[in-house]
């Protein structure tokens, strides 16, 4: 292959940080891979995201015992994908939530989605032994749900589909903090290959009615302050919409796939070239865009082997 595939050949350690975004609220980020965040309530911690495997969850862990000796009571889940949920043994949470579609897409395609991102990253997924099974959620809700930890709420919801069919946004009222999941990144390729490109716009809209003080993106440093918090919605929609546009006006003639990775990358390479993950998304999102803008509202189910084969014909 011309490239190495996905983000085989990235096996360069990144920098954690852990920010302060509200009182009691964190953000663990780590220059453009998956991010968590970490909710302190009166008696126990919210943990959102769990990191891949055990061994880099308990990465996020060590950062919650620098600031609390609380225990972990809550995990929330964003989505469904492997890099996101595997680790979540780690923390020992009573409770493990997920929205029901979050829930149903385990149950339909989370073993492709775990041996599709396992080849695809390997080096987020170390530890990987460690991983005992897929994860499930013990608690769902259908459209939203609220969790008192002790005084402080702590709102989770449903508000379009996005990054994936089943996104959930957690929303901290008492510090108007918000973790978006892979709904907003911050100079970081969203990741569009299970993505509902049609609906991306309205959802960026309704995390921007919410009017947050700060978000923790899916990935990308923490946004705090309204102005960081439109700049990145902002930069989020013009991908998603740069990606998809010039895919739809192919398929709108009949040309080809490649034709639209050709027609995508005019449009994408100038302004996102530089951004975390982009080689290893553009063809996922091609291939995604392209599908959508045919007619096929339910992103087909990607395997390792169909990973690479769709990589071989774009990227090879």
């Amino acid at each position: 292959m011309a490239k190495a595939f996905a983000s085989q050949g990235d096996m360069t350690e990144k920098t954690i940080t852990f920010d302060e975004v509200g009182r009691g609220v964190y953000a663990f980020t780590a220059e453009g891979d998956p991010n968590s965040g970490v909710i302190i309530g009166d008696d126990s911690v919210m943990i959102v995201e769990a990191q891949a495997t055990p061994r880099l969850a308990q990465k996020v862990i060590e950062r919650v015992r620098s600031v609390t000796d609380k225990p972990i009571s809550h995990l929330v889940l964003t989505h469904y994908h492997a890099v996101r949920v595997l680790g979540a043994s780690a923390y020992g949470a009573g409770q493990i939530i997920m929205s029901d579609t979050a829930r149903a897409m385990v149950a339909e395609r989370g073993q492709e989605d775990w041996d599709s991102e396992f080849q695809r990253f390997p080096r987020l997924f170390e530890g990987h032994e460690s991983i005992p099974g897929l994860t499930w959620p013990t608690t769902t809700f259908s459209e939203s749900m609220t969790v008192y930890l002790g005084t402080r709420r702590v709102d989770i919801r449903k508000i379009g589909r996005a990054h994936t069919a089943g996104d959930a946004v957690i929303h901290v009222p008492d510090e108007n903090v918000m973790f978006t999941g892979d709904i907003v990144e911050d100079r970081s390729a969203c990741y569009c290959g299970d993505g509902h490109f049609g609906d991306w716009g309205r959802t960026l809209d309704a995390i921007l009615a919410c009017e947050v003080d700060a978000v923790a993106p899916g990935r990308g440093g923490a946004l705090i302050g309204k102005e960081a918090v439109q700049r990145a919605i902002a930069s989020t929609r013009d991908f998603v919409d740069s990606t998809y546009r010039p895919a739809a006006r192919v398929a709108a003639r009949g040309g080809s796939l490649k034709e639209a990775w050709d027609a995508v990358r005019a449009a994408c390479d100038p302004k996102f070239a530089d951004y975390a993950i982009y080689e290893h998304c553009l063809p996922f999102n091609v291939a995604r865009a392209f599908d959508e803008a045919r007619g096929i509202d339910t992103p087909r189910i990607w395997t390792a082997q169909r990973d690479l084969e769709m990589w071989e014909a774009l990227q090879g």
